[in-house]
């Protein structure tokens, strides 16, 4: 089976969400409704940059993909910022004792099998809104069956 972004961009979220403890839109800034905190800052944006996939060789039922995600950290101070981009980071790249990551990105159908930091940019402001911009990359396998 092919990677597929879309659930593995949803797992990614839904780490976020959880692992923060603020709310991450898909794309976009969250909805006064999302969960947990709506639309108030500080909040993350979740985008899918795309990658490399290698979709399973003939023969083989695995696929293997570098997916990209650009998460933007958005506060009303450059210190706001950096503090969500700081919880961004400790949600997708911190490890425990034994070196396993600290939070799961559990996608149906595939494992995530390691993570980077691919670039940072941040904090500039525009029109009073800081934002801190965090690019990780994703190494995704889908299991035969």
């Amino acid at each position: 089976m092919a990677v597929q972004g879309r659930v593995v961009s949803l797992a990614v979220q839904a780490a976020l969400v959880a692992s923060t403890g603020r709310s991450c839109g898909y794309g976009a800034v969250p909805l006064a409704a999302d969960k947990p905190t709506g639309n108030a800052v500080p909040y993350s944006i979740l985008m899918p940059l795309g990658g490399v996939s290698s979709g399973p060789p003939f023969g083989d039922q695995a696929g293997d993909a570098r997916l990209v995600y650009q998460v933007t950290s958005v506060g009303s101070t450059a210190e706001q910022a950096e503090w969500m981009a700081d919880k961004v980071r400790a949600a997708l790249l911190g490890t425990t004792a034994s070196g396993a990551f600290a939070t799961p990105v559990t996608a149906a159908g595939h494992t995530v099998t390691g993570r980077e930091i691919d670039r940072e940019d941040g904090p500039p402001v525009v029109n009073g809104v800081y934002s801190y911009i965090t690019r990780i990359a994703l190494h995704v396998t889908t299991p035969g069956s």
